[in-house]
């Protein structure tokens, strides 16, 4: 049976998760409940004895006396969860628990382990869970410690200290946003809060413990999921099980969001038929920065309004349109609920990380259409301060909705009864030529009300603009207004204590911390002086480390699958410390190809194997659980790693999640990755290998293309042209990737230098860590965000106050009426018809009609650049001419202005007109321009060769 457990759609309350009373977050231990067996590891549920046990039944009372008693597993009808009452001397613990530094902050997770080291072990290092499981004795005896309450005050004084003291941001010049509301539908910030299911989460986690390193103003947006990311098994032959946990967010890292008068803050959502959606407030505590995460699971909701954030990524179109109006709409309203409460300064900017919460955008036009703005100044208002980030390549990654979903949930009697339905509408539809009228484009939605947008990536910007040029129809893909900021990822989350020590014997701990949290500089140059051996004997401890936590989740594995004890002694013998090590982990959609290195088996099987070089490979990830393709990958490499003459060379590890990941990306000498050229949007697991000395071997996507050197890894070769078929492209990449392990990465890991060390490897090492670390921090692309996004659309913000709102959509009312009448009328130059010298200056004179525009409204351009076989203009620049008369008497403006030719070979112009106001972001922002017919250009001497 192929599935054993299945999972299509929420259940309901009388229908019970499989194995859900016992299965835990991503990574993290499972919490005890009453119910079924997490795991082969877990223990049973404690099934009470009765001493005396009366049965009434139609024979009159029936007495079980203890000796024929049955077990039986009695369930709670009402859950509560107990607080431990701390002595006041360890009073600071809870607040240290409560706010997630800890899970990046070294010292204070030794504090807690310290508090009880079988407990800390036994919580997965989640502090919360401890104090809950702690002997009431154990903290009586802590509590009269005094070496351990001068540890307990210094932690707490450090946490005061790093919420409150001035860090990077305070100390900018200029007038940054006083604060910024970040949006994301999933954020990885610990196990112990599993409310993530892969790199999207992970990188708005670390987007948010960077923001917090650094001192900006952020208040981080979301939804609590009471079942999270479904934790994954394997059946005996080799299928994805999918399990969901059941949260309580009592026993997280959190706490409720209270009104004055103690009450549950509360945001409402109106629904069709009169119904409404309510939803309270949690607060995470991410260092300094506020995590909202809002909760549909209230008594006052109706059962389906309750199941609304029951899953991430869950239930249909609908349920999933319900999920993002909670996570837009609400979200809004949660902010300000807050930021009243709270006192924390109103944001400038909100940030949508992509589209799934789009209708953010939505909620604030119809705040300031409360206050008496039209739509269309609160949609220049509203788009002014929003910046949306894309973090899909493909079109299919997108969420988009029928638009009768939408109507029906959208109008007077649904949700924003004050905007017109239509309006609504229009901002999500595919007007673009390929688009699909009916349906509701979330992404599309997002670009129409946000100033400025990007994408994750340099390739992936240009993989962006390509994609929705149709927003933007007349203008190059190069000129479509999406920037890109390429991922970072948060060292002191994801490097290795090992690796923090041994740059702390360096260089100093306090000058480690600062260059880990993204001080702006570009090379670590302390790291080319570790010695060798140091950095040899670092590479083979992490690597011995996985070989345990392999073997542990293996035997682990193999018991859910249903082996016995007895058949499972191979797994002492499973890797090797010495052996070179490849790592391979991330989701399972077919494009990332799990199982491009099952292409050729006996080529593998001979890599794995060899003699004197073998390689070992550990591989992990999920498949969506509606994705049986992934799931049938997932089961092909793992019937692949269940041979038994590979099975020591190769594991398939179920339930990938943060705990994993923090051993196996150290403990690999090489992170593997090849998906299908440019579909990786950016990809940042190799960068958490690469800050543990872990070189790449990887396809040129994402940032790899961005930042490959051959000192930092290998790029496999693609065959990604538009006429190659795709099982051929597959079969070239694979044996691309063979050729490359064989004759060159395993030739540089195993030979030997004067010294018996591999010194050429270990120089790769160092230039990984020295050159490329710094790069691929998420303290870095905060920055970037920051000074590149955030600050100017404060600062377009601030400009857009309503009268200023108002004449800037007056003024686009105005030029989209008039431009079907504006053209380039007539082009002369003295230019030569064919050659002209590298340096000469043509004076260009230029009759354009502008209708009822004025100059004031346009900017005429000269366009020039190289040209292609086809006459078009590549890498081109634009040159402002200057308006010297008009109008004549047929209504034309004169404009001119000296054209260089400043490059050789061919070379070609033209004028073009775009709309132009100082309130715009871009000339390409209204997707307006008029460019010169081609016979007009001809005539005037179109290209120079």
């Amino acid at each position: 049976m192929r599935r054993e457990a299945s999972q299509d759609g929420p259940p309901g309350r009388n229908r019970p998760y499989p194995d859900a009373a016992a299965d835990s977050p991503s990574g993290a231990p499972g919490r005890k409940r009453s119910g079924r067996s997490g795991g082969p590891l877990a223990k049973p549920p404690r099934r009470p004895r009765c001493r005396r046990y009366r049965r009434q039944g139609r024979r009159g009372t029936h007495r079980v006396t203890p000796a024929n008693a049955p077990e039986v597993n009695v369930k709670a009808i009402r859950r509560l969860t107990v607080r431990p009452v701390l002595p006041d001397p360890l009073r600071p613990l809870s607040d240290l628990a409560r706010n997630l530094r800890w899970s990046w902050h070294a010292e204070t997770r030794d504090l807690f382990q310290s508090v009880d080291p079988e407990c800390w072990a036994a919580s997965g290092g989640d502090p919360v869970r401890l104090l809950g499981t702690v002997r009431p004795a154990r903290l009586a005896e802590l509590a009269e410690d005094r070496r351990f309450l001068r540890r307990l005050t210094a932690a707490a004084d450090d946490l005061d200290h790093y919420v409150t003291g001035d860090r990077w941001y305070q100390t900018q010049p200029g007038r940054l946003p006083a604060a910024v509301a970040y949006f994301s539908p999933e954020f990885g910030i610990n196990a112990a809060l599993p409310q993530y299911s892969g790199g999207l989460g992970i990188l708005a986690g670390d987007h948010l413990k960077a923001a917090s390193d650094l001192g900006v103003p952020l208040i981080g947006v979301g939804l609590l999921y009471r079942h999270g990311y479904f934790r994954q098994s394997l059946s005996r032959d080799g299928w994805q099980q999918e399990h969901y946990p059941v949260l309580d967010p009592n026993e997280l890292p959190l706490s409720l969001l209270k009104e004055s008068d103690g009450t549950p803050a509360e945001v409402r959502l109106a629904l069709p038929g009169g119904r409404d959606l309510r939803a309270r407030v949690w607060l995470a505590r991410v260092g300094r920065v506020p995590l909202l995460l809002l909760d549909s699971d209230v008594e006052e909701n109706d059962l389906g309004e309750r199941g609304v954030t029951d899953r991430l990524y869950g239930g249909g179109s609908e349920h999933r349109l319900l999920q993002e109006m909670l996570l837009g709409i609400g979200g809004v309203r949660a902010v300000r609920t807050y930021c009243r409460l709270t006192g924390h300064a109103d944001p400038e900017v909100f940030h949508t990380n992509e589209g799934h919460a789009g209708f953010l955008g939505l909620e604030r036009i119809a705040e300031l259409c409360d206050t008496g703005s039209e739509f269309d100044p609160a949609l220049e208002a509203v788009r002014a301060g929003t910046v949306f980030t894309t973090h899909t390549p493909v079109p299919a990654g997108i969420d988009r909705f029928d638009r009768e979903l939408l109507a029906r949930h959208f109008g007077p009697d649904a949700e924003l009864p004050r905007i017109d339905v239509e309006r609504v509408l229009r901002l999500g539809m595919e007007t673009y030529p390929g688009g699909e009228p009916h349906l509701f484009n979330m992404a599309v939605m997002g670009l129409r009300l946000a100033q400025r947008a990007n994408g994750v990536s340099l390739l992936h910007g240009g993989v962006s603009r390509e994609m929705f040029s149709g927003l933007w129809p007349g203008f190059d893909p190069d000129e479509v207004p999406i920037t890109s900021v390429t991922n970072g990822v948060h060292a002191p989350t994801w490097v290795a204590p090992e690796v923090f020590r041994l740059g702390a014997r360096q260089v100093g701990v306090e000058r480690t911390e600062t260059a880990l949290t993204g001080d702006g500089s570009e090379s670590w140059d302390a790291v080319v002086d570790i010695p060798a051996g140091d950095v040899w004997e670092l590479r083979r401890t992490l690597r011995e480390q996985l070989v345990t936590e392999v073997r542990t989740r293996l035997r682990a594995s193999w018991r859910q699958r249903g082996a016995g004890s007895a058949e499972l002694g191979w797994i002492d013998g499973v890797l090797d410390p010495d052996v070179l090590t490849i790592g391979f982990a991330r989701r399972v959609p077919s494009y990332k190809r799990l199982t491009l290195m099952l292409r050729d088996r006996d080529r593998l099987t001979d890599l794995l194997l060899h003699p004197e070089r073998p390689v070992q490979i550990v591989v992990a990830g999920k498949a969506h659980p509606a994705d049986d393709g992934g799931k049938r990958l997932v089961q092909e490499l793992v019937r692949f790693a269940d041979d038994p003459r590979v099975r020591h060379r190769i594991v398939f590890l179920p339930d990938y999640g943060m705990a994993m990941a923090q051993k196996l990306y150290p403990g690999c000498d090489i992170w593997l990755n090849n998906p299908l050229r440019p579909l990786e949007a950016c990809g940042t697991s190799g960068m958490k290998a690469a800050l543990n000395g872990c070189l790449n071997l990887s396809v040129l996507d994402g940032w790899w293309d961005e930042w490959f050197q051959p000192d930092f890894g290998w790029a496999i070769p693609t065959a990604d042209g538009a006429a190659t078929d795709p099982d051929r492209r597959d079969d070239i990449e694979a044996a691309a990737l063979y050729d490359l392990l064989e004759q060159r990465v395993t030739p540089r890991f195993y030979e030997r230098g004067q010294s018996g060390l591999p010194d050429r490897w270990i120089e790769m090492v160092r230039r990984t860590l020295g050159l490329l670390g710094p790069k691929v921090l998420a303290g870095r692309m905060v920055r970037e965000y920051v000074e590149r996004l955030y600050a100017p659309a404060a600062a377009a913000h601030r400009a857009m106050d309503p009268d200023s709102a108002h004449a800037l959509a007056d003024w686009k009312a105005r030029v989209r009426a008039a431009w079907p009448g504006v053209a380039v009328d007539h082009l002369e130059t003295a230019a030569p018809a064919g050659t002209a010298e590298l340096g000469a200056t043509l004076v260009l004179r230029v009759r354009v009609r502008l209708g009822e525009l004025v100059p004031d409204d346009v900017e005429v351009q000269a366009v020039s650049g190289r040209v292609d076989t086809e006459d078009r203009i590549t890498d081109a620049s634009a040159v402002p001419l200057k308006p010297v008369g008009g109008p004549d008497l047929e209504g034309r403006w004169a404009y001119e202005g000296p054209l260089t030719l400043d490059r050789t070979g061919p070379f070609g112009y033209t004028v073009r007109i775009l709309p132009a106001h100082p309130l715009l972001a871009s000339s390409a922002d209204m997707g307006l321009v008029a460019v010169g017919s081609e016979e007009l250009v001809e005539a005037a001497g179109l290209l120079m060769r």
